[in-house]
């Protein structure tokens, strides 16, 4: 219960902090469904694709922030004093990592939720009530190993080299993923690697809500990011700590 709580505070903290930026809020939430009006909504009008295109940018909206804002952000936060006095705060790697993930989380849905609001808007999707609810629970399954990976980023390079690191790899892994261009018309040598990709896992993961994608396979792949991704971010941790403090 003591970790709970621990956490709790420490995701609101981050929260806050976040949200009293608008620099920060804005481009955010933002930017993922403008990029999904400006290249995705001639698409989704289509009846056929409506569906798919959205949740295609429902999961770069979420990748977006989990990814490149929160793993820069890490990067940027190590050189920082306020680091310092987190580090004689008793909360382990665990509680951190923890409220970190839930902070991004909640930023991610933020941002995936303006993608729906564009798309019902503009877009002739068709999803019922279960299907909303499954959306809310897949798009925040599939951001944990990415919120994960994020923190791997910020840990493991030096805030300049993150931007750089964060925003290869969002723009690569989503292509490759099919989430930019849909799986079908990917180039022939990308489609070999795309089934083992997590960024096509989340893609499907969420396209199954369509009836187009294949949940449980989806799950395990990425599971298996999420437990890589731990690992990563935790070996990064304490050898930056070992680095600065020991």
């Amino acid at each position: 219960m003591r970790s709970l709580g621990l956490i709790d505070i420490y995701a609101r903290l981050m929260f806050l902090e976040l949200f009293r930026t608008p620099a920060y809020v804005v481009p955010t939430v933002v930017f993922p469904a403008l990029f999904f009006a400006m290249f995705a909504l001639p698409w989704a009008r289509t009846p056929g694709l409506a569906d798919t295109e959205m949740l295609s940018f429902v999961a770069i909206a979420v990748i977006g922030v989990t990814l490149f804002q929160f793993g820069v952000g890490v990067a940027a936060e190590r050189a920082r004093p306020w680091e310092r006095y987190l580090r004689t705060l008793p909360a382990n790697v665990a509680i951190r990592f923890a409220a970190r993930s839930l902070c991004a989380l909640l930023f991610g849905a933020l941002a995936g939720a303006c993608v729906v609001v564009v798309a019902r808007l503009f877009s002739p999707i068709d999803l019922n009530g279960p299907q909303w609810a499954l959306l809310a629970l897949y798009a925040v399954l599939g951001g944990i190993p990415f919120v994960l990976f994020g923190i791997t980023i910020g840990y493991w390079s030096n805030a300049r080299a993150a931007v750089a690191i964060a925003n290869l790899c969002y723009m690569l892994l989503a292509f490759a993923g099919g989430l930019w261009v849909p799986p079908a018309f990917l180039p022939a040598p990308i489609t070999l690697v795309s089934p083992y990709l997590p960024t096509r896992a989340f893609g499907e993961l969420l396209w199954s809500i369509a009836g187009a994608g294949h949940a449980s396979a989806s799950l395990v792949v990425l599971a298996a990011y999420t437990a890589l991704f731990t690992t990563l971010a935790a070996v990064g941790y304490r050898r930056d700590e070992q680095a600065r403090y020991v």
